[in-house]
């Protein structure tokens, strides 16, 4: 399934990357991810927000 999911971002004329964040909740202290598909110039910007 990853394989599918790789293959099928990179078909075409624009290239894109899939970025996992892992978030802390302020309330209950437990761990959430936050995922997105962005153009790669914009990844770590991504990463970098809070």
């Amino acid at each position: 399934m990853a394989k599918k999911s790789v293959a099928s971002l990179q078909t075409g004329s624009k290239r894109l990357s899939k970025a996992i964040k892992m978030v802390k909740s302020p309330k209950t202290g437990a761990y959430t991810f936050v995922e997105a598909i962005m153009d790669p110039s914009k990844v770590n910007d991504f990463l970098n927000k809070k």
